[in-house]
């Protein structure tokens, strides 16, 4: 019994040597060389991307830009046409009034 335990053993331990064998780590030097080409593959997907989210930022910025200068441009003309007609209205007041003396 015991001998058949210990061919078992064997077996097992053969086994696992050979399975040990097939699913292996690389040797040190191919692991060396994926690493380093998966860190270029890196550098070179982040300089792409970084690129993408400047020209992005730089659309928004733009965007920005012009809205806020075409509001402006509408604040200003409001407030030029407020003004001009404060004016009209003034004067057209004034025009109007009768040439009788202020009450005291």
């Amino acid at each position: 019994m015991a001998d058949s335990k210990f061919s078992f053993f064997c077996l097992g331990l053969g086994i696992g040597a050979a399975v040990g064998l097939l699913f292996a780590p690389k040797p040190g030097e191919v692991t060396r060389e994926e690493l380093r080409l998966r860190a270029e593959e890196g550098r070179e997907f982040l300089k792409k991307r970084s690129g993408e989210l400047r020209q992005q930022a730089e659309e928004v910025l733009d965007r920005g830009r012009s809205t806020v200068h075409s509001q402006r441009e509408q604040l200003s003309a409001a407030l030029e046409a407020g003004r001009r007609a404060y004016r009209e209205a003034t004067a057209g007041s004034a025009d109007s009034a009768p040439d009788s003396p202020p009450p005291a």
